[in-house]
């Protein structure tokens, strides 16, 4: 008696699915491959099948991420490094903008004899002799004066060191002024003594750099004593300090000014005129 099984043409077809005539459905391994006399509506469905897969994994939220970086990249090529660069500030320039506007702040803040009607407007005048003691005329004649009055050798020498400093800050503190242009605080009064062109830019702070520069020089070649040294080092802090509460400079401006001063009394060290030079330059004049 024959087998059913051998009756059965859904074994020999080789389609995928088949039905027989009992109502039982036979299943094909889908490792082998599709024969060729399997019916044309199955093939018509796999082949549909394949083609709406392939559809949905080309829509899938992964391609389409995949299609939007790979546009974004493209595009992202072709915009210019300069825009690149605007975009994205670098952080240089957003330390220095923060640092600019705290310094504003502080100075706003601390600016407490700016105006008579100020928080302090009655130490005002204080402030302003102060001032006037960090000034560079003062100075310059008080200076020229020691030297024409010196009777040693020594003094001579100190003396005409001191004014070649004084000079040597007055010519760079008018550069640097010149070339940064920085404005003067805005509620400054241009009341100030004896002011120049130059008088009119904020940094940095002339009488700043020649507390810090006199300061050093007085500490370093004038025999003093312990109080006095004290009152020289009182004297300097208390110049810069009253720039900022007169409302004159930010506090970047007296920062800037007194490492400014410190470093121009290592180049009057290096320029440093001796008492034979001096000899020299004195019988040349005689």
């Amino acid at each position: 008696m024959p087998s059913p099984k051998a009756k059965n043409p859904g074994r020999s077809g080789g389609s995928p699915v088949l039905g027989s005539s009992n109502g039982r459905y036979d299943f094909m391994s889908l490792t082998k491959p599709l024969n060729r006399s399997s019916p044309a509506h199955l093939l018509q469905r796999q082949g549909s099948d394949t083609t709406t897969a392939r559809l949905r994994a080309s829509e899938s939220p992964t391609r389409r991420r995949g299609s939007s970086s790979s546009t974004g990249s493209a595009s992202g090529q072709g915009m210019p490094e300069e825009d690149g660069i605007r975009l994205n500030p670098s952080f240089v320039r957003v330390a220095l903008s923060s640092l600019l506007a705290i310094d504003l702040w502080m100075s706003k803040r601390l600016g407490v004899c700016a105006c008579e009607d100020s928080t302090c407007g009655s130490v005002r005048p204080l402030m302003k002799l102060i001032e006037i003691s960090g000034h560079g005329i003062p100075w310059l004649a008080g200076a020229a004066y020691c030297l024409y009055k010196s009777d040693s050798t020594a003094g001579q020498e100190v003396m005409l060191n001191l004014l070649m400093g004084l000079l040597l800050d007055l010519v760079l503190v008018a550069i640097v002024k010149a070339v940064v242009r920085r404005r003067r605080p805005a509620h400054n009064r241009m009341d100030m003594f004896a002011t120049f062109s130059v008088d009119r830019y904020s940094f940095p702070s002339g009488h700043a750099t020649r507390a810090a520069m006199c300061g050093r020089f007085l500490l370093a070649h004038l025999v003093l004593a312990a109080p006095l040294r004290v009152l020289v080092l009182l004297w300097a802090g208390l110049v810069g300090l009253s720039r900022v509460l007169l409302g004159r400079h930010n506090v970047t401006d007296v920062m800037f000014g007194f490492w400014m001063g410190y470093c121009e009394y290592n180049l009057v060290e290096m320029l440093w005129v001796s008492s034979q030079t001096l000899q020299g330059l004195l019988g040349q004049f005689a």
